[in-house]
């Protein structure tokens, strides 16, 4: 075999729950994961050394050197296998870059399924979680897909079974933003506010609404502790919420550590809606309309 293909799909976080920062560094987290419908195509061909190289919209703000995750992730698996392997990894970006959706750990993803494929190791699906969760916290999902619930550092998934399509609009920011400059906002502003900080639970209501396909009570209980820290980040997020809001989103959040904003909406009409509204923001880069959930990467 002498190239592998596998497409792999962004997130939203339709629950983000953070707890007390830990002595480690990390918090302990309640983390809904919901894969849709925006991918990042990653292929692999056969090579002497483990490379990379990034094309699309979004190429020119990905790293090509050992700070890719896609790098990262071929390496651990190599070394996992107890053999030294080779792949040129090419990486087709659709996902937004430093957006809160995901987009390096799904090329990650994308790595492990591909190179697996492409050097007949034929481990299963738990090795590569294994390996996905020592990689960092998003990647096991973006290996999983569909729906579920990360505990731990959001390592740690439990699938959930949702009850029909839900239809989402995402709206991205120029520029990024830095998850742990994300995080160590959310730190500085709960110390200053001085208040005890809960231990993360699960939103019951919440898993109910996505097992019966309950888009305006899930829109409803969408929730996500980082987006103080990344509103106070980026003031001007706040002005697209609003407009999402004003033109009838059933539910509206800043995705994961952000800056793309997520907006579920009734429909695909409406969110078709939502995407041309949204676009229109001088705040908005573009706006994607998309839908969830949709499965892990798989070999193609």
């Amino acid at each position: 075999m002498s190239s592998v293909t596998v497409q792999v799909p962004a997130k939203v976080n339709v629950q983000l729950s953070v707890g007390p920062l830990r002595d480690d560094g990390y918090h302990d987290l309640v983390n809904v994961f919901h894969a849709v419908s925006i991918f990042d195509e990653v292929v692999a061909k056969e090579s002497d050394s483990i490379t990379v190289s990034v094309v699309g919209e979004w190429a020119d703000q990905v790293p090509v050197d050992d700070g890719n995750l896609a790098i990262q992730a071929a390496r651990a698996l190599a070394k996992h296998a107890g053999r030294t392997y080779g792949a040129h990894l090419v990486i087709e970006k659709s996902i937004p870059v430093a957006g809160g959706m995901a987009g390096g750990s799904a090329d990650a993803a994308g790595a492990l399924v591909a190179c697996n494929e492409l050097w007949g190791l034929g481990l299963p699906f738990e090795d590569l979680l294994e390996i996905a969760g020592d990689l960092g916290s998003d990647v096991p999902f973006s290996l999983m897909g569909g729906t579920a619930i990360g505990t731990g550092r959001g390592e740690q998934l439990s699938e959930l079974a949702t009850g029909g399509v839900f239809h989402w609009v995402f709206a991205v920011a120029e520029g990024g933003l830095s998850t742990a400059d994300v995080y160590a906002q959310c730190d500085r502003l709960r110390e200053a506010e001085g208040a005890e900080v809960p231990w993360p639970q699960v939103d019951d209501a919440l898993l109910a609404a996505l097992r019966t396909g309950d888009a305006p009570t899930l829109g409803a209980r969408l929730a996500n502790d980082l987006q103080p820290a990344a509103l106070s980040l980026r003031p001007e997020l706040a002005h697209t919420l609003e407009a999402g809001r004003a033109a009838g989103a059933l539910g509206v959040i800043v995705s994961g550590s952000g800056p793309t904003c997520a907006f579920l909406a009734s429909d695909a009409d409406h969110a078709g809606h939502l995407a041309t509204t949204l676009s229109q923001l001088p705040s908005c880069r573009t706006a994607l309309a998309a839908h969830g959930p949709v499965p892990g990467p798989r070999p193609s």
